[in-house]
């Protein structure tokens, strides 16, 4: 996390990029956004989904988490 996480009280803010979903679908590629939460809370919150595929060596499921708060343009 670098300089936005602070290691005592577990709040982190960062910089950060992703795809916008509406109704299920990936719409389109956001950038210039900040996400911000608790790191305890947001591991409560974490959901995965079924879609895993091995495409490297690096591989994740879907990820959704609840309540998280997530600003930008």
């Amino acid at each position: 996390f670098g300089s936005g996480f602070n290691s005592v009280t577990g709040d982190f803010s960062k910089g950060s990029s992703g795809f916008l979903i509406e109704n299920g679908e990936v719409t389109y590629p956001i950038s210039e956004i900040t996400v911000a939460g608790n790191i305890k809370n947001m591991f409560r919150e974490i959901k995965l989904a079924n879609d895993l595929e091995f495409r490297s060596r690096i591989n994740s499921p879907t990820i959704r988490i609840n309540n998280i708060s997530i600003a930008g343009k």
